[in-house]
């Protein structure tokens, strides 16, 4: 049988869906580049929409990325934590506001020292005396309701994160809701990461917030370290 010009040129149906697979799949790589490189919330949102366009276009995983799921390799770490304060809005925004404040109620950090309207230095312990560094930047300011942070480039641990201050029901005081992010460096271990301070980030973010809560609260970190617990 001759195949005419038009024949050739032509591309047959299972062509046509190879062509559109490949087509998302680099449009979806393209848009998860341009995420990551971002390192903010909005480039978080880009990289998850480009994510998308992946998942849809591949219809098979190999054996070695359904492992690296499986145990956690490459996957963010988030964490979300609500405590309720018995403190007005504005009292807590300002306190957290000033980035140099957070030590005093989370231990992981040793310090954070503000650069400029919208960046900071933080510096936090790592294991064996260590230490890990990064600077931030504010994404979103919303007075007494809203900040919204992400490490710039070149950060030891990325990372992004938000709090947030909304009126309690009847009249408790302030819902404080802190949700925090951290992306594995170099592929390692998810479980190594969530480490990294000491304790997993879900107790610490839970601690530091009942800490943030007796010291706005009292003025003053109750401690029981050495001393008996009470109960009977």
């Amino acid at each position: 049988m001759t195949s005419t010009p038009g024949d050739k040129l032509a591309p047959t149906q299972s062509e046509a869906s190879e062509v559109e697979r490949w087509a998302s799949l680099i449009g979806g790589g393209a848009m998860v580049l341009m995420g990551l490189k971002q390192g903010s919330l909005r480039g978080a949102l880009t990289a998850l929409a480009g994510g998308g366009l992946i998942y849809q276009s591949a219809t098979k995983q190999s054996t070695i990325q359904q492992a690296q799921e499986a145990i956690g390799i490459n996957q963010p770490i988030k964490v979300e934590k609500t405590v309720t304060i018995n403190k007005s809005a504005d009292e807590l925004y300002r306190f957290w506001h000033n980035f140099e404040n957070l030590p005093t109620f989370m231990k992981h950090l040793k310090s954070v020292r503000v650069s400029n309207e919208k960046r900071s230095h933080w510096i936090a312990n790592a294991p064996l005396g260590n230490s890990v560094e990064w600077d931030a930047d504010i994404l979103e300011d919303r007075e007494n309701e809203f900040i919204s942070w992400a490490s710039v480039e070149g950060a030891d641990i990325d990372n992004s994160g938000f709090v947030r201050f909304q009126k309690a029901p009847g009249d408790r005081g302030t819902e404080v809701k802190v949700v925090l992010e951290y992306n594995p460096p170099g592929g390692a271990l998810g479980s190594i990461v969530a480490k990294l301070f000491g304790e997993e980030p879900e107790q610490q973010i839970g601690d530091e917030l009942h800490r943030f809560k007796m010291l706005m609260e009292t003025g003053e970190i109750a401690t029981t370290e050495g001393q008996p617990s009470g109960r009977k």
